[in-house]
């Protein structure tokens, strides 16, 4: 599963999930940012549409960060920095 805020993908690793007790990412939404994230089936899922996530995200990150250390680590966060890979190859990094 996944989702888009505004400049973000937010991806979820269904198995992961189904196997987490604590639900990290559920409660940092609703404690950081505007609690977008809902338990449904025992898995956390976007409270909305898929435009809800882009107009209602804050782009916090603070559920990846909750999955890393209370949950399963089941939380990809995807944000593309434009021009980034210019850069590299112009100072050599790639």
């Amino acid at each position: 599963m996944f989702f888009e805020e505004r400049t973000i993908k937010v991806i979820f690793d269904e198995e992961k999930c189904l196997g987490c007790t604590t639900h990290a990412c559920v409660q940092a939404c609703k404690t950081y940012a505007r609690g977008i994230l809902v338990l449904k089936e025992g898995k956390p899922a976007l409270g909305g549409d898929a435009e809800y996530g882009k107009q209602r995200g804050t782009e916090c990150l603070a559920c990846e960060y909750e999955c890393w250390f209370r949950g399963n680590s089941a939380i990809t966060i995807d944000a593309p920095i434009p021009g980034l890979d210019e850069y590299k190859k112009k100072h050599g990094v790639i």
